[in-house]
């Protein structure tokens, strides 16, 4: 019996073998290739994406924040006041005249139209309240002196800045050509002895020294060229700065003075563990 043999279409070994292992790297290299390109495009996709989202958040804080600067600003440099609650704080360009020959009636001789003028600055406000809420971030402690509740609660304090304007003005009224008018008046600080009214005028000077240590200027003054015939060098007082709005705090103080006279309970008594000095600090 003979048996027909169906000729041997298969590869010799080696060639199969070799075109098998082209044929599977050809697959496996084509896929590797496109999902190294997905990864690829989706690494890029959210680089984007996350740098877009840290641009828009950067754009958005930004303008926030420059829309406030005034605010950021003026909560930065001073102690925390219930002021900011109520008002915003702005910042000015305003153009100071510091002239020799120009006669500002706040640096005229003592008169009751000076002195009118200093009132209006408030340098004779009283103090305002500080709501309890507000009092440790104001820097006030809790065994001060505080408001009965039934008055409205509270703490009684004053407003720095008036504070400096008050004590501006004790030095203006004890210059040596104004003493004597303030003096025979006896009003105020010259109602004292004469040691009392020293000590409150150093006092005062002290208290603006630091003053304007601490808020120290870091503008410049030039100087112009004065006397055509024969020019000399000359202060510029016409210098400009930045300053807060002090009207509208001068006004949101003068609506939020304490009573001219309370009542004789209006203050809550200390109680067991606060502090009470043997003298003034």
């Amino acid at each position: 019996m003979f048996v027909v043999k169906s000729p041997d279409l298969r590869p010799p070994e080696n060639e199969s073998s070799e075109r098998l292992l082209a044929d599977e790297e050809g697959i496996l290299w084509t896929e590797d290739d496109d999902s190294d390109v997905w990864i690829s495009a989706t690494t890029i996709f959210l680089q984007i994406s996350a740098l877009a989202i840290v641009f828009v958040v950067g754009a958005l804080l930004g303008f926030f924040w420059r829309a406030d600067l005034d605010g950021l600003c003026g909560r930065h440099v001073s102690q925390y006041s219930p002021i900011v609650n109520d008002m915003d704080v702005k910042y000015n360009i305003v153009s100071s005249t510091g002239s020799l020959l120009r006669e500002s009636i706040f640096r005229q001789d003592a008169s009751p139209e000076v002195d009118a003028a200093w009132d209006s600055l408030g340098v004779n406000y009283r103090g305002i309240r500080v709501p309890a809420e507000d009092a440790e971030e104001s820097g006030l402690a809790v065994d001060q002196v505080r408001i009965k509740d039934k008055y409205g609660g509270g703490f009684p304090a004053e407003v720095e800045g008036f504070r400096r304007l008050r004590c501006l003005n004790v030095l203006r009224q004890s210059l040596y050509y104004n003493y004597s008018y303030y003096h025979s008046r006896g009003e105020g600080v010259f109602g004292n002895n004469s040691y009392i009214v020293r000590r409150q005028v150093s006092y005062c000077l002290d208290i603006i020294r630091q003053q304007l240590m601490c808020t120290v200027d870091t503008g410049v003054v030039g100087q112009i060229w004065i006397y055509p015939e024969n020019p000399e060098p000359y202060v510029d007082f016409e210098t400009h700065h930045k300053c807060k709005n002090f009207e509208d705090i001068r006004q949101w103080v003068e609506k939020s003075q304490l009573p001219e006279k309370p009542p004789w309970d209006f203050l809550v008594h200390p109680g067991p563990g606060d502090r009470i000095y043997k003298e003034m600090p």
